[in-house]
């Protein structure tokens, strides 16, 4: 495998692994509906929502990532929020069908669960939690995310191309992260997320992992920290946040991660290292 396609390549976490990918030697093809100064490979530029664009733009290429996506509601309609990022993965998973292309990592979010946009706020059911919660979207975005999942496990049957589907948790760039540690003693401003984030290094090197691993079929997996966003230790956290969630499955020590990162570092032997605290 030498040649990856990347979409949404010029985005925030595309940057990042295009780049990571470069440097590991792997040839890239980057596809976006703008080209990027911070990229130093072939640029394409292509609409999703045409598939006959997307077969030609990642044509040549061995594996896909595919990041492009609305990144969260609020920013257009919820109807073109939700109908940009379920075709334009379908035609992913369609034209990798028909190229030929037998793996495909893709972005989903830990937003599929429900809790982060919810009109209606409500609790985890249990904690931690893992792959098994339900996904219970109450929005446009979450929903996006939760039919594209199933998209892949539809091609997975179809063809047996594999599939990750990447449940990443808030994303913060080494700087963001020093914005962050401003209010890291205001544990409610992150409560709606569950304290879960993941380092920018750390969901490059996860999704880089979700590559060169084999044997999965079709899995999803959460991408997040091993520690909270929050200075209180996690079982301060539910005490004072979510006293009514009762079924804790264990203990937590210290700062310890409400959404578990646990299947991912088996099954990709990836682990996170990086910590806002390391920022401070």
């Amino acid at each position: 495998m030498k040649t990856i396609a990347v979409t949404g390549a010029s985005g925030k976490l595309g940057v990042w692994v295009v780049n990571e990918l470069l440097a590991q030697g792997y040839s890239v093809i980057a596809l976006d509906n703008k080209k990027s100064d911070k990229l130093r490979c072939r640029q394409i530029t292509v609409d999703l929502s045409n598939l006959g664009q997307v077969i030609g733009g990642i044509n040549g290429a061995e594996a896909i990532v595919h990041l492009a996506a609305i990144p969260s509601p609020g920013q257009f309609s919820n109807e073109f929020t939700f109908s940009n990022n379920v075709l334009s993965t379908y035609n992913v998973f369609e034209a990798a069908s028909v190229l030929g292309i037998q793996k495909v990592v893709f972005g989903s979010s830990e937003s599929s669960y429900g809790f982060c946009w919810a009109p209606k706020k409500f609790d985890p059911h249990y904690v931690p939690v893992d792959e098994a919660h339900p996904q219970l979207p109450q929005e446009c975005y979450g929903l996006s995310k939760v039919v594209n999942e199933q998209t892949g496990e539809t091609f997975n049957r179809r063809t047996g191309m594999q599939v990750a589907a990447m449940r990443y948790s808030l994303i913060a760039t080494p700087d963001e992260l020093k914005s962050f540690t401003a209010r890291i003693d205001q544990p409610l401003n992150y409560k709606h997320i569950l304290w879960s984030y993941v380092d920018i290094r750390d969901a490059v090197s996860a999704t880089i992992a979700a590559l060169k691993t084999d044997g999965y079929g079709a899995v999803s997996l959460n991408i997040t920290s091993s520690d909270t966003l929050s200075d209180w230790d996690t079982e301060r956290l539910l005490n004072e946040f979510y006293p009514e969630v009762r079924d804790r499955r264990r203990s937590f020590e210290g700062r310890e991660a409400l959404v578990s990162n646990e299947a991912a570092c088996r099954l990709l032997n990836w682990k996170p290292i990086y910590s806002w605290k390391d920022s401070q």
